[in-house]
């Protein structure tokens, strides 16, 4: 299992135990007085059953208050996902911390900006380093790019869990865009392996038939889930921080009860990608300020209160579309604050340009920054070998140093990490290696990671079954005429 990093230090909390009791008994009100739309007969009607009020020709849900606190009750606050090698299996809850990879649409040029579809070879590639990445511990659906050169677009979620699942052994989240799932969690099973599901609403207050779809069969199928809103904050939510909350804790809840009243105990993780608008442009407002806070009371509720663990996405989509100061200001504030207020998972690794584009050497760069993160959280080590006592007495004043003490040369990598692709050295040794930057580094260890990684690799008859499986989707889309 891989081990993440362990929050040591007490989490940050944004909110008053007052505002939080408010929110969430806010929160219950809409879910009983205004409800949630699904659309779909099959959920409406095992509502009804469970004692929600249900209008068949609105296709609205009203929630009683005490099936939601009963459903919360149900969901356990850490769950497993099995990977195809078991050293990647993934323990969600508790102090554990992990690191999702971004996506994006297409690839990014690092000194340009400018973006263009990947080839099939340069998404296997992305999916090869990303397994390489000792901090990149999953991925999302549609990873690393939405679009890939000669795949048709209803293929494309289908193709790129195949690709995930064949280039790396790592967990992967599914999708639930037209009857991907049913493909992708054939291919999870053919291989060993948990897909963690997925069901999303469609803000504001909405689930659409694929996504309850979805979530009945990632259910059935004894997987985990992963349930998102994504409102935009003035657009699809309110305005404000607290009203926002509200509006995207209704959505998710409500899937909350959904899925604990298909399969009780089911284990789920909730995200937060809650954007404010941008308005000047009416598009969301990647990077801001408004996302960290909102991420921030969003952990505190649902990690804090609820006991159900949380991924945060804001830290994945920077608004810059370069590699430069502001999408590191970005990504650090955002992946900050959601590592300190106690998320469970950040998605980080890769993104450029809000969510139109990927890049490989930004995942690389990405590592660092998660593993200095993680080591924040961590904290500091006191006992009686890190106070060194003892050893400050031998040392004594000037002309004493540590430099050759046993203590020092067992201690300093573990109290200091050392980035791998950040300039360390002094000016003179710079100007000697040639001036080389970050970006420089991390090509070179990308073109290291493409000459020797091999990931743990599948069986042949693991790969026939995905060829087939693959075929079997095309096939329906053929006949559904979406293809």
């Amino acid at each position: 299992m891989r081990r993440g990093y362990i929050r040591n230090i007490e989490p940050l909390k944004i909110l008053t135990d007052a505002q939080v009791e408010a929110i969430h008994r806010g929160t219950l009100d809409v879910l009983e007085e205004t409800g949630i739309r699904f659309e779909s007969k099959r959920a409406l009607e095992m509502f009804k059953k469970n004692g929600c009020i249900v209008d068949f020709e609105d296709n609205r849900v009203r929630f009683p208050s005490y099936l939601v606190e009963e459903c919360i009750r149900k969901t356990p606050s850490s769950f497993l996902v099995k990977a195809r090698d078991p050293k990647n299996n993934l323990r969600f809850g508790g102090n554990t911390l992990y690191f999702m990879s971004s996506a994006g649409a297409r690839i990014s040029d690092p000194k340009t900006g400018e973006t263009r579809v990947a080839t099939m070879k340069e998404n296997n590639e992305a999916v090869l380093i990303s397994d390489a990445l000792e901090n990149l511990d999953y991925f999302p659906s549609y990873t690393p790019y939405f679009e890939v050169e000669g795949v048709e677009p209803v293929m494309l979620c289908p193709t790129s869990c195949a690709m995930r699942l064949r280039y790396s052994s790592k967990v992967s989240r599914g999708a639930q865009a037209t009857d991907s799932y049913i493909w992708e969690i054939q291919m999870a099973q053919a291989c060993g392996a948990q897909l963690l599901g997925n069901m999303e609403a469609a803000s504001p207050l909405s689930y659409s038939e694929d996504a309850i779809n979805a979530g009945f069969a990632y259910a059935q199928a004894g997987f985990p889930i992963y349930i998102a809103g994504g409102g935009v904050m003035g657009g699809t939510a309110p305005v404000t921080i607290a009203g926002a909350t509200i509006s995207n804790n209704a959505e998710l809840l409500a899937a909350v009860v959904f899925l604990q009243l298909v399969k009780p105990g089911i284990g789920i993780i909730a995200n937060d990608i809650e954007y404010p608008m941008n308005m000047r442009s009416g598009s969301p407002a990647f990077g801001s300020l408004g996302i960290s806070l909102h991420e921030a009371a969003f952990n505190q509720i649902w990690t804090q209160f609820y006991k159900i663990p949380t991924n945060n996405c804001a830290a994945g989509f920077p608004n810059s579309k370069l590699f430069d100061i502001q999408s590191g200001y970005e990504k650090t504030h955002c992946a900050m604050t959601s590592a300190y207020s106690g998320a469970n998972s950040i998605l980080l690794h890769g993104g450029v340009s809000s969510e139109l584009a990927y890049s490989p050497l930004m995942a690389i760069i990405d590592d660092d920054l998660a593993a200095i993160i993680g080591k924040h959280i961590e904290g500091i080590i006191v006992d009686s070998d890190s106070m060194a006592i003892e050893l400050i007495k031998e040392v004594g004043p000037i002309p004493g140093t540590y430099l050759d003490k046993l203590h020092t040369k067992k201690y300093w990598k573990r109290e200091n990490y050392t980035p791998k692709c950040a300039d360390t050295l002094t000016y003179p040794e710079w100007i000697a290696s040639g001036k080389k930057s970050a970006i420089d580094y991390a090509r070179e260890r990308m073109e290291e990671i493409l000459a020797t990684h091999k990931p743990f690799p599948l069986t042949p008859e693991q790969d026939k079954d995905i060829d087939r499986i693959l075929k079997e989707a095309k096939k329906y889309y053929k006949n559904k005429g979406m293809l």
